[in-house]
């Protein structure tokens, strides 16, 4: 009786979980490119959000291609401050255009606020910005609400770079309208929230300027700083809150799948 062993020749083995069944094969994710910085405090929440929405759709630890590129917030508070928003556009326009030499299909600001420029950047690229403001009007439009409380950075409120580009899908957007509120909220999203700081007489404070919105008819709320949802959270309301970084993270996540 031979008794030697038979030796096979190695076969490939490719192996697909039942989660990726059906699903996008992970190879053709697409890539993106996130500029954070603004603060770090909020990038983390995006690169979590994502992961977390990649991870649940195909139902394993299969993560997307993500480059992160951080540009220094210090340099953008003096900028801003400065009223240089050429230079802030410079700088993110470097960003963007290190993250497509990276591989990045699309890039994303991860804030409101760098949006001011978003006009000035994007011309400058062959390749597109996901608008933060396109993703939370649809879903404003989703909630089927007409009226929002927008609360922001002075620049966002005071500007309409991101609540003209939500009006302009027929929501009616409300600010704000003391100059010592918009102040206030710039305060404490610079001196507290930026370092991760949440102190319960701010929340009050934010509490009670969105308790003004809804006075004038606020049926839902745009917590239009990444740095809000740090500090304000669906249960302490009773309208609906529209968290920006939450839905310019699930807009990453259809790019990168492709929907």
């Amino acid at each position: 009786m031979n008794t030697q062993a038979v030796i096979k020749e190695p076969v490939e083995e490719v192996v697909t979980s039942k989660a990726e069944t059906n699903k996008l094969p992970h190879q053709n994710m697409k890539k993106l490119g996130l500029i954070g910085g603004t603060s770090w405090h909020s990038t983390v929440e995006y690169y979590a959000a994502i992961n977390q929405s990649v991870n649940a759709y195909y139902g394993n630890n299969t993560n997307p291609p993500l480059t992160v590129y951080t540009i220094n917030q210090a340099e953008i508070h003096r900028f801003q401050k400065e009223n240089k928003w050429d230079s802030i556009a410079v700088l993110l326009t470097e960003g963007a255009f290190s993250l497509r030499k990276g591989g990045a299909e699309s890039v994303m600001f991860c804030a409101n606020t760098p949006h001011k420029v978003f006009d000035i950047v994007q011309s400058q690229l062959d390749f597109p910005i996901i608008h933060i403001g396109d993703a939370t009007a649809k879903a404003i439009l989703k909630k089927d609400v007409k009226n929002v409380g927008f609360l922001g950075t002075i620049y966002t409120m005071e500007g309409d770079f991101i609540t003209k580009r939500i009006a302009d899908n027929g929501i009616n957007v409300l600010v704000p309208e003391e100059k010592e509120v918009l102040i206030e909220l710039q305060r404490i999203i610079e001196e507290e929230l930026t370092y991760g700081v949440v102190k319960p007489a701010s929340k009050s404070y934010v509490l009670n300027v969105i308790k003004g919105l809804e006075d004038r008819g606020a049926e839902g709320v745009v917590l239009g700083c990444t740095e809000f949802p740090l500090m304000i959270f669906d249960e302490d309301l009773e309208i609906p809150t529209f968290d920006t970084t939450e839905i310019h993270s699930m807009a990453a996540v259809d790019f990168i799948l492709g929907n």
